[in-house]
């Protein structure tokens, strides 16, 4: 009898994405058979990057995740409810990266909610690598906007897009 495959959510803006963003996937991914990275297409966050920008730099730095896990990974956009999101593409768990207590609150309160939508799929929580925990996506276009130099938040070629982005090359 052939097991089901255990497909996984991780989703975000990814507004650019990150190093931070990297590492939740990689993680990710090893729990799971087939990752999908949802990009979410919510106007409301002004978002620098168009959906279609997001989703190109999120699939190109798949490459770097991809060698290093067994699941394959997709990257797809949404502009649902997340847990409708999950329940189209057949998720059984939605992964979710917490930086700090702030965003333990935030989390706490999506997870009961998306439990009431939808208790079959679950929530899994992956801890921020110690070193990648301050990054965030909001910070660094607020660095780069301000000259600040965003190397060590994101991949080089995140770094170009960005900074093409603001023209800043």
């Amino acid at each position: 009898m052939a097991t089901q495959k255990r497909i996984g959510l991780y989703p975000g803006t990814f507004d650019p994405i990150t190093l931070g963003h990297l590492d939740i996937i990689k993680r990710g991914a090893s729990l799971v058979d087939h990752l999908i990275i949802g990009v979410s297409n919510n106007p409301a966050k002004n978002p620098l990057f168009s959906i279609e920008e997001r989703i190109e730099m999120t699939e190109r730095e798949m490459d770097i995740v991809a060698d290093s896990n067994s699941a394959t990974i997709e990257v797809k956009p949404f502009n649902s409810l997340l847990m409708h999101f999950a329940e189209e593409v057949g998720a059984s768990v939605i992964i979710r990266g917490l930086r700090a207590t702030s965003d333990f609150e935030y989390e706490f309160q999506m997870t009961a909610m998306n439990d009431k939508l939808n208790p079959d799929v679950e929530t899994v929580f992956l801890m921020a690598d110690p070193s990648l925990q301050a990054i965030a996506s909001r910070l660094v276009k607020e660095i780069a906007i301000y000259d600040g130099e965003i190397a060590k938040f994101v991949t080089p070629s995140i770094r170009k897009n960005v900074l093409k982005k603001l023209g800043k090359n």
